[in-house]
């Protein structure tokens, strides 16, 4: 009787180059809300803040190192990002063009003044200190 031939060994997969996007874990009051992405330093991402409101999805940015730049709302994120005067963003600029960049991202207010108190943010962008209220002994 035959034997039969042993199955062919599945080779693996070699791991995927995408890096997993840096984020922080959000936790207040015990309860987790959330992460928060950063930007993507490998990418050339930076922080920004919306100085400008222009229309027709663009923006006038001011990057966190200090270069002033037309911001673009990307298509996928046209309809869902809602963006005002001082919020902060992140921005991916563009490789051809120094004065232009992609919107990625917007934080809240809240997410922003997470940021601010640990101490990510860079002291460029960093609008959202909050006054600490003095402790009482």
């Amino acid at each position: 009787m035959a034997e039969s031939p042993d199955p062919p060994e599945e080779t693996p997969t070699p791991p995927t180059e995408e890096e997993p996007t840096p984020t922080i874990e959000v936790v207040e009051g015990g309860q987790e809300l959330g992460r928060l992405p950063l930007p993507r330093r490998s990418r050339g991402e930076v922080f920004g803040i919306a100085n400008q409101l222009l229309g027709a999805a663009r923006i006038r940015v001011m990057c966190e190192d200090n270069i002033s730049r037309m911001g673009r709302i990307t298509g996928k994120m046209k309809k869902k990002m809602w963006i005002r005067e001082g919020d902060l963003l992140i921005l991916r600029p563009w490789g051809f063009q120094e004065g232009k960049a992609d919107i990625l991202f917007r934080y809240s207010r809240t997410q922003s003044q997470y940021l601010a108190r640990k101490n990510i943010l860079p002291a460029s962008v960093n609008i959202f200190q909050t006054a600490e209220s003095p402790s009482t002994p």
